[in-house]
């Protein structure tokens, strides 16, 4: 062991000059790893030059910025009606302390609107970790971007990857499938464009967030539930065969199509090299000619399930052409006419962007070029395909009108890489548009079942409504782990959601009793992953609405139906509600899609309940969904009672404006809503609605908050806070006393006994009232102050 050791700091020696024991610790961790990496890869030079995607002149700019960090971009959420409160508390405070402030005699560049991105919800900074941590300032600042991002208010997104659901052009009334979602910034997006309007608790569209990777789609409800929505749903299949989802309309089962499609695939990530450093050392060709093969069939999936007249836009993180503009070309090339380019110049003014090109070659990753096919040695036909070529007919080439695809480039904005296109679909795909074959007699089927079973799953799946295709036969080959947001389904190809086939209802043939014209039986599903809770729906007649309706008097139109819980057997724990079109796809096609999370959290079970007229109590995730239908239990407050409720654990009645207080004292004992309304004629008040959860208790009250979304309603109304190192709260006044009006976090919820009193029972309290599935208390909620 010795000997071992005294050759590892001989070799330690080696290496830098000097001693192991001798180098300090600024030089160990993350910083010590990647100052090893060179940022230089000749064949990533080589190639790219030789495909000129870069201006003539600037690609030793381009190299360079390749080099530079990327900068950190946030989002600030748009479709809440706090976004406007919150970019007010950007600019006003944080942005102007951070603008004429030094550190270590460096002036710091204050953060910078993306010119592009509508109504200044999305900036720019190039503040680092080590900056942050020299500055008070700049920590505060830090604190507010975390806990914000934690209540679902600002979302840390990179600046590329906001364009695509920007060019869905997306309406609340849309069909939306995001087919490679994880880790679900893009997501969060196009949930956020479906609630524009807050007044409308259930838009009639929802969002189907897939991915193929299962512990990534938890990930992806991590993002997702920050924003509170009834019409998301996760899904966990393999995107290159997407399950056809079927609905009911007017009584009968209809096959459902997608109104807008994103269609971010897997890649080979060299446009990240900015922030993924390993890339530098990877990178090859092999990795594009690897996935062009996953990327078209994604791609050809998701046109398939596109409404005609429906939107998709196809976006990797990437700038080779074989994964960028060669998988558009094949795409529109087997189209014949029922896809078309669309023109997306004017949709992002301010945005920089070059044009996609028209000629390219593809290089092994030895270094060799092939410029067309027929060049291409038999030897090597199983690495490259005529698809990762541009077509040969002029004339076809010119109509395709690939110039209208978008390459982002890092040099011109300070921008990581990307490639986006634009796809509308205006009629069926040919495919879809060829009558079926007549199903076979059983002996013969079962004869060529067995043949197709030993040809492969894809072979099987061809016959059914995906084209007749140059498969690429890379495809058989394990592709490189890719970088982009959904992992490669490698082995996954026949194992994961079979593709369940159905007719295309533009083209629906006759059938007979001699010969059934359908496309054959679909394989039976494998899926894999963690097993979930079942998705029952309640009825309209369940013994839990009664109590309910006459404690909260619930609204006659309140959509009984829309509600769900996660069990069949014993005491319902949590109801939740998704939206009506949501609640159609789940009821038709339980047995052809795993679905991994869905539903907003509405109310939650509260133990000894029933002693005060009902058993759940409402939940503060769904508070905004369900505020509409309730029409009692409701107490109108003012800015200086959202302070006294969020910044003291149980304030007695007697706390409250007057106004509250008369409201309070007619309320029995029991869960309550608490609104503040904003006043238009009082500009210095927030002028967004607050709506908390609440217990009303025979003398005090309190609100069940979540400790992130306490902190941001707190900075709402003017109270700033922030932790200190312990992980407390705090607010300017004096963080060492923490007097009435701090948001130090308390240890617990304060004596059992006192609880019960006030209607909450001491196991509940033990329990964290009513502790949720992640560990935390009542809806996450740590009480912020202790008075």
């Amino acid at each position: 062991m010795g000997k071992r050791n005294r050759d590892k700091q001989r070799q330690q020696k080696q290496r830098d000059g000097r001693p192991a024991g001798d180098r300090d610790r600024n030089n160990a961790g993350w910083g010590a790893g990647y100052s090893e990496i060179i940022k230089e890869n000749k064949l990533f030079e080589k190639y790219y030059k030789e495909l000129k995607i870069v201006p003539e002149g600037e690609f030793e700019e381009f190299m360079a910025a390749m080099r530079e960090p990327l900068p950190a971009t946030i989002r600030i959420t748009g479709y809440k009606s706090h976004a406007k409160e919150i970019l007010h508390t950007l600019k006003e405070k944080y942005f102007k302390d951070v603008q004429d402030l030094e550190v270590d005699g460096q002036k710091i560049e204050a953060p910078q609107a993306l010119s592009w991105y509508p109504d200044e919800l999305a900036w720019h900074t190039n503040l680092s970790r080590k900056i942050l941590r020299k500055s008070p300032l700049l920590e505060k600042f830090h604190q507010f971007l975390v806990s914000e991002t934690e209540s679902g208010n600002i979302s840390r997104q990179e600046a590329v990857s906001m364009i695509p659901p920007l060019l869905l052009k997306i309406e609340p009334h849309h069909k939306i499938l995001d087919m490679c979602a994880a880790p679900g910034s893009k997501t969060s997006q196009l949930i956020e464009m479906l609630h524009s309007d807050m007044d409308v608790s259930f838009p009639e569209g929802f969002v189907i967030a897939n991915d193929s990777d299962n512990k990534r789609c938890y990930l992806l409800v991590h993002q997702a539930k920050r924003l509170n929505s009834p019409c998301i749903m996760v899904v966990n299949h393999d995107a290159s065969c997407m399950p056809r989802l079927q609905v009911e309309q007017d009584g009968r089962r209809e096959t459902l199509f997608y109104d807008r499609i994103l269609c971010d695939v897997p890649c080979s990530g060299d446009g990240t090299m900015r922030k993924n450093i390993d890339v530098w050392k990877k990178w090859t060709t092999s990795n594009s000619l690897h996935l062009h093969g996953l990327q078209l069939r994604i791609a050809v999936r998701g046109l398939e399930q596109l409404a005609v007249g429906g939107r998709m836009v196809y976006s990797t993180c990437s700038l080779n052409p074989v994964e960028d503009e060669a998988v558009i070309a094949s795409l529109l090339e087997r189209s014949e006419g029922a896809l078309e380019l669309a023109d997306a110049a004017a949709d992002l003014p301010g945005l920089k962007w070059m044009p996609g090109i028209t000629s390219w070659k593809v290089m092994t990753k030895e270094g060799d070029w092939f410029n067309d096919w027929a060049e291409v040695p038999v030897s090597r036909h199983t690495q490259i395909r005529p698809t990762m070529f541009p077509p040969t007919d002029a004339d076809k080439l010119k109509d395709m009108h690939l110039e209208r695809c978008m390459r982002i480039l890092p040099h011109h904005q300070n921008t990581g890489g990307f490639f986006v296109a634009v796809l509308l679909k205006k009629s069926a795909m040919p495919w879809n548009r060829r009558h079926p074959r007549p199903r076979k007699d059983k002996s013969q089927a079962s004869a060529e079942g067995a043949a197709a079973e030993a040809a492969g799953p894809d072979e099987e799946q061809a016959e059914g409504d995906s084209p007749p295709s140059e498969a690429p036969a890379a495809e058989a080959q394990t592709p490189p782990e890719p970088t982009s947001t959904e992992p490669t389904p490698a082995a996954a190809a026949a194992d994961a959601a079979a593709t369940a086939i159905a007719t295309d209802p533009q083209q629906d043939p006759a059938t007979n009793k001699d010969a059934v014209f359908c496309p054959p039986p679909s394989k039976k599903m494998r899926l894999f992953g963690f097993k979930e809770d079942p998705f029952v729906f309640l009825t309209e007649d369940d013994p839990v609405f009664p109590p309910i309706q006459a404690f909260f008097d619930l609204s006659p139109d309140f959509p009984k139906l829309n509600v769900l819980t996660r069990t069949h057997e014993g005491k319902k724990r949590h109801l939740y509600m998704v939206s009506k079109e949501l609640r159609n796809v789940l009821l038709n096609n339980s047995e052809r899609m795993k679905v991994i999370n869905t539903g907003v959290k509405v109310w939650s079970r509260n133990n000894d309940g029933e002693q005060f007229g009902c058993a759940f109590r409402l939940a503060q995730e769904g508070i905004y969904t369900l505020f509409p239908y309730i029409r009692a239990r409701r107490i109108t407050i003012s800015v200086e009672d959202v302070k006294v409720l969020l910044t003291e654990e149980n304030p007695f009645l007697s706390k409250l404006s007057n106004h509250a207080h008369e409201q309070a004292k007619k309320l029995e004992m029991g869960s309550i809503v608490l609104r503040y309304q904003p006043d238009p004629n009082n500009p210095e008040q927030p002028q967004c609605p607050i709506e908390l959860c609440g217990w009303r208790g025979k003398t005090s009250i309190r609100a069940f908050v979540p400790r992130n979304e306490r902190m941001h309603y707190l900075r709402m109304v003017g109270v700033e806070v922030f932790l200190n190192k312990q992980g407390r709260g705090r607010d300017d006044t004096d963080a060492s006393e923490a007097p009435e009006g701090s948001t130090s976090t308390g240890d617990g919820d304060g004596d059992a006994d006192s609880k019960a009193q006030e209607g909450i029972s001491a196991e509940e309290n033990q329990d964290g009232l009513g502790k949720e599935e992640n560990g935390s208390g009542a809806n996450g909620t740590e009480p912020v102050s202790s008075t």
